[in-house]
């Protein structure tokens, strides 16, 4: 192998030499394969490393963070939360286009929108839902968006719509697979995807909790399969359970999971410490369901003593980031306290991760987060620690939340911690037996 491996010359690492270094790799190969049988399986690991180091090469070099939305996303309508029955007056529902279009409208003023290069969304294809949804479902939420005869229509699960809102979910489907393509091309070194609806909570069958089509499992599924990569990992921070991105991949290895959020919030019964995989994909699911209350404190523990490592062992090709802001202390569907600086924290530390990990790609997806008040500005200091561009503008509120009370971690809180460390362990284990047979990731 070693013999084989000096005849290749060294080449700066471009798109164009790395095409040169696999035909002078073939022509060696065909000289040598009648002496030497093993070669081609040499062959086979080789090229998947320079596959690899192809994609390494194409993004690493610096360049803007992306930037995708588009006003479409604002249209979706997911109705009016009303029940004469409940008692309940009309009153606008949580996932409304407010947080995201004021999030939008503070990048602009703070002048950031002018520094991030602007990406264009295109609707994903049926194609590509089905990648992570059943056939039938795509053809159900089509069939109900081309009915006007109602105001709404349910895709599931506190999943609702209006007509035409088919378009708007493959619009923000097809948008998280725009920005990956984009990173992947080295066109941006990083990307943000103001994209709505959410799509976390979706499974395969049907929708959830707000979400029609997971835009992250779309845009993860469409690595694998289009681009074969070995490894891609989402980190999810959004203050729900991503249920759906869990389901959909908790038996394929090849994709590392791990959710931070509320313990018992939505949905009820889901996102437990114990569920860390299914049946190959043992080992690759990592939860920490946090207390209610958690602040600073116990997210930094969850970071630096579970997350980072875990990316640690996996060595992602791709780091997929579902960002949600609703565990802020302003939010009206959770129970957390962190800050904007606490966002900005740690989407700065997966930047670091993917920048040491995987060449700096990096997408992250707008999830949740329903104050909106606060969102804009968690979400500006998250864009900020991707572009590594600070604004001028001051969270007006970060002095009152920093100095509340039970913001650093407290004892309940580390048990839980300490409880997601072990996972790790099981994570080690998955890539060790990957390693021993040198065997390529797959379900």
């Amino acid at each position: 192998m070693e013999a084989v491996e000096a005849t290749v010359p060294l080449l700066k690492p471009s798109s164009r030499n790395l095409r040169i270094c696999y035909v002078m790799w073939s022509a060696r190969l065909m000289l040598d394969a009648s002496r030497n049988p093993r070669v081609i399986e040499t062959s086979r690991r080789t090229t998947a490393r320079l596959i690899t180091n192809r994609h390494t090469a194409m993004a690493t070099a610096p360049g803007q963070t992306g930037y995708l939305y588009h006003e479409t996303y604002f249209w979706h309508n997911a109705g009016h939360v009303q029940s004469f029955d409940k008692h309940i007056e009309a009153w606008r529902h949580w996932e409304n286009p407010e947080t995201k279009r004021r999030m939008h409208s503070l990048v602009a003023v703070s002048g950031l929108l002018d520094k991030v290069k602007h990406l264009k969304p295109r609707p994903a294809t049926d194609e590509e839902l089905a990648r992570v949804h059943c056939p039938a479902y795509i053809q159900r939420v089509y069939e109900m968006s081309a009915d006007d005869s109602k105001g709404y229509h349910t895709a599931g699960d506190v999943a609702t719509f209006s007509p035409g809102g088919y378009r708007i979910a493959a619009l923000a489907a097809g948008g998280a697979i725009e920005a990956m393509e984009a990173v992947l091309r080295g066109e941006v070194r990083n990307a943000y995807a103001l994209v709505r609806p959410p799509g976390h909570h979706a499974e395969r069958d049907k929708g959830m909790g707000f979400c029609i089509f997971n835009n992250v499992a779309v845009a993860a599924a469409h690595a694998l399969e289009v681009h074969g990569l070995r490894r891609v990992a989402v980190v999810d921070f959004d203050v729900h359970h991503g249920n759906g991105t869990q389901h959909m991949f908790e038996s394929d290895r090849r994709v590392l999971f791990i959710s931070l959020h509320q313990d018992s919030n939505y949905p009820l019964r889901s996102g437990y410490v114990t569920e860390t995989g299914v049946g190959p994909g043992e080992g690759t699911t990592i939860n920490v369901p946090l207390p209610p209350g958690s602040g600073s404190g116990a997210y930094k523990a969850a970071f630096t003593r579970v997350v980072l490592p875990a990316l640690e062992v996996f060595q992602p090709d791709l780091l997929l980031v579902s960002a949600g802001y609703d565990a802020s202390y302003m939010d009206n569907l959770a129970a957390m306290i962190l800050s904007s600086a606490d966002f900005g924290w740690m989407m700065s530390k997966l930047v670091e991760a993917a920048e040491a990990l995987c060449g700096g790609r990096l997408v992250a997806l707008h999830e949740g987060g329903y104050s909106e008040l606060y969102v804009p500005f968690c979400g500006l200091a998250a864009l900020e620690a991707m572009s590594g561009v600070k604004s001028e503008v001051q969270d007006p509120w970060l002095d009152e939340v920093t100095s509340w009370g039970y913001q650093e971690l407290q004892p309940h809180q580390e048990a839980v911690v300490a409880a997601a460390e072990k996972a790790l362990d099981k994570l080690r284990a998955v890539v060790a037996r990957e390693g021993a047979d040198g065997s390529v990731p797959g379900r």
